[in-house]
C-alpha cells in the first residue's frame, strides 16, 4: 500500500494554498515529517488528503485507487485526521471518547472486539490510567494524546498528525512519538506528521517533506533534507546539521545576524 499525492491544488475561495503539491510514493510504514514554518500551508494539506477542502486539481491514491472519488464513510475508513484543534466530549469519559471514535467508522454496534481494541490502544500509547477520566478533568496535554488515541483506535491505511507534540512536555514528546513509532511499525500505515521540533522529526521519521508558500521545496532522508540551505531560509534561521555522542542527527539553530 503507499500513498501518492500528485500536482494537487487547493485552497479557500479564490485564495490558492497548494500549488501543485506532489509526493510520490509514501510506503506503507513510513513516518514521514512535513515540516515548514507557520502557514506555508501544511494544515490545508492535511484537510485535502482528508476530504475536508476539495482539491482544484491533482490526484491523491491510496494504492491504486483515487481517495477523492470515495464516499465520505469510506475515505473516512481509510485517512484518520489529528487536526491542532481537536475536541472530545466533555461528558464522555477518556476510554468513551476512543471508543466513539472508533464506531464513527465500523457502526454503532458496540462488541467486544472494539472494546479490546480501545483498551489496547490505550495502552499501547500509554494512556491506560486515563481510561476512566472524564475528558473534561484533562490537562491540555493529556487532551491530546488522548486524540491521537482517538486517530490511531481506527486502523486506518493513513494517519495524519497536525502537530500531535505541540501541547506536551519533552518526556511526553518522545512518550507519544515512541509509541506512535512502535505501532507503525506492526500495523504499517503511512504516518504523516506535521512538526515543528527539527529534532524530533530527525529522531523519529524516515522521510522529511519540507513545505513553504504551499509548494514543496524538498523529500527526501532527513540527513539529507536538515543539511540544505533550504532549511536555514525557510526558517530565517542559521541552522548546522550535527551528530550526538550516539550518532542522532542534531539541528543546532541560531537566529541570523
Amino acid at each position: 500500500m503507499t500513498l501518492s499525492i500528485e500536482n494537487l491544488k487547493a485552497g479557500y475561495g479564490n485564495t490558492q494554498v497548494l500549488h501543485d503539491v506532489s509526493v510520490p510514493n509514501i510506503e506503507g510504514g513510513a513516518f514521514v515529517g512535513l515540516i515548514g514554518p507557520n502557514a506555508s500551508g501544511k494544515s490545508t494539506l492535511f484537510k485535502t488528503l482528508a476530504g475536508l477542502v476539495t482539491p482544484t486539481a491533482g490526484l491523491i491514491r491510496i494504492g491504486e485507487d483515487d481517495v477523492t472519488q470515495l464516499r465520505r464513510k469510506d475515505r473516512a475508513r481509510r485517512v484518520a485526521y489529528m487536526p491542532q484543534a481537536f475536541g472530545c466530549n466533555a461528558l464522555l469519559t477518556v476510554f468513551e471518547s476512543v471508543l466513539l471514535a472508533l464506531k464513527q467508522t465500523t457502526g454503532w454496534r458496540v462488541d467486544d472486539e472494539n472494546l479490546d481494541r480501545v483498551s489496547y490502544t490505550l495502552n499501547a500509547l500509554k494512556l491506560s490510567h486515563l481510561a476512566n477520566r472524564g475528558v473534561s478533568d484533562l490537562s491540555g496535554g493529556q487532551a491530546q494524546m488522548v486524540a491521537v488515541a482517538q486517530t490511531i483506535v481506527r486502523s486506518p491505511e493513513v494517519i495524519l498528525l497536525d502537530e500531535p507534540t505541540s501541547a506536551l512536555d519533552l518526556h511526553h514528546q518522545l512518550s507519544i512519538m515512541t509509541s506512535i513509532r512502535n505501532e507503525m511499525d506492526k500495523k504499517k500505515p503511512v504516518v504523516v506528521a506535521a512538526l515543528h521540533d527539527l529534532n524530533l522529526a530527525a529522531k523519529f521519521c524516515d522521510r522529511l517533506v519540507l513545505l513553504r508558500d504551499g509548494v514543496i521545496l524538498a523529500d527526501g532522508k532527513p540527513e539529507n533534507i536538515l543539511a540544505l540551505s533550504e532549511i536555514g531560509e525557510t526558517y530565517r534561521v542559521h541552522t548546522e546539521l550535527e551528530h550526538t555522542k550516539r550518532g542522532a542527527l542534531y539541528v543546532d539553530a541560531r537566529l541570523s545576524a
